[in-house]
């Protein structure tokens, strides 16, 4: 052996076991929610698969430091806090927009993609939606304007008419929106509401069933993460109370609610995904527009109609993406 590779021989062998074994460094990604994994894991799921899309995997070429706030907004800014402390080379988020107001209030360099149901313009996390111009980009669910489609078709189930009960969580940044076009379709067609607020989850129960005690014929389930982390719960009273109910993601409908219209929210989150890896490759989150959903489905729930005594119109069928039996 010539005397420089002896040098290197030596020198190698001098070096600690877990220096030698270590190899290139690999990106960590922070991924930072507002509620819980047991309530999302499908959807840190389809976040993967995202990343799959573009040639990421967590634990081979990346690595993915996940962060829940187990439904305690408070606790968001100090994890997203902990996340920049982690140096981590993009953060997504997920869980309303709440989530990544804090992402972006802690990083004001490191890339950030969001899945929101707010409008990311009115918030303040992006410029526009073709050109964000900074550091924020990610994935516009659409949430609020759909209110009025939902309720024609909840109206279409309850031929004589009566009082909807509208579930609200106040301080929700949609709240306002989605209160805006209750009160435009009362004065399109003469709709009656009956506002009922839960804040948290504990609050649900008394909550929709002041609905029933106030005479609702029908109910109508906002939109929020902590609603969606709740979804159990809120189908099964809602069974109780006997009321038909119109939801905005099919998840509700295929453990026993009614019906629901909106996007797909897999969909979204797996674009986050997708957006985070183009990042990791040298994409400027100033140019990735933030994407929306091109499709909205309606689901209903053939066997939950019938143990409520409903017949299912048979135009509101036919306008069914799918039918769960």
């Amino acid at each position: 052996m010539r005397r420089r590779e002896l040098i290197l021989a030596a020198g190698a062998a001098a070096l600690p076991l877990s220096a030698r074994a270590e190899g290139p460094a690999v990106p960590v990604i922070g991924y930072l929610h507002s509620q819980s994994p047991q309530s999302f894991a499908a959807f840190a799921d389809a976040f993967r698969h995202g990343l799959a899309d573009g040639g990421f995997a967590d634990g081979r070429n990346v690595k993915v430091e996940y962060r829940w706030a187990e439904g305690d907004p408070s606790r968001l800014p100090g994890l997203a806090a902990d996340l920049v402390n982690r140096k981590v080379a993009v953060i997504a988020t997920g869980g309303g927009g709440v989530t990544a107001m804090a992402a972006k209030a802690a990083a004001t360099t490191i890339p950030i993609v969001f899945d929101s149901g707010d409008d990311p313009v009115k918030l303040g996390l992006v410029a526009s939606l073709a050109r964000p111009g900074g550091n924020v980009t990610g994935y516009y669910v659409i949430t609020a304007g759909l209110t009025g489609k939902r309720v024609g078709l909840l109206r279409e189930m309850m031929p004589g008419g009566g009082l909807i009960g509208a579930l609200i969580r106040p301080g929700n940044h949609n709240a306002e929106r989605q209160l805006e076009e209750l009160a435009e379709v009362t004065r399109q067609v003469g709709q009656r509401f009956k506002i009922i607020e839960a804040a948290t989850a504990d609050a649900l129960d008394t909550a929709l069933t002041s609905a029933a005690t106030a005479g609702a014929a029908a109910l109508l389930i906002g939109v929020d993460p902590l609603f969606f982390s709740e979804r159990r719960r809120i189908v099964d009273l809602v069974a109780k109370l006997r009321l038909p109910a119109i939801y905005e993601w099919p998840q509700y409908v295929t453990i026993g609610g009614l019906m629901s219209y909106g996007a797909n929210l897999a969909d979204a989150y797996r674009q986050v995904g997708a957006y985070v890896g183009k990042i990791l490759k040298g994409a400027n989150p100033a140019d990735l527009p933030v994407a929306e959903p091109t499709k909205f489905s309606l689901v209903v729930n053939l066997k939950t109609a019938k143990a409520l005594g409903l017949t299912m119109p048979p135009l509101l069928l036919a306008q069914a993406d799918e039918v769960v039996q």
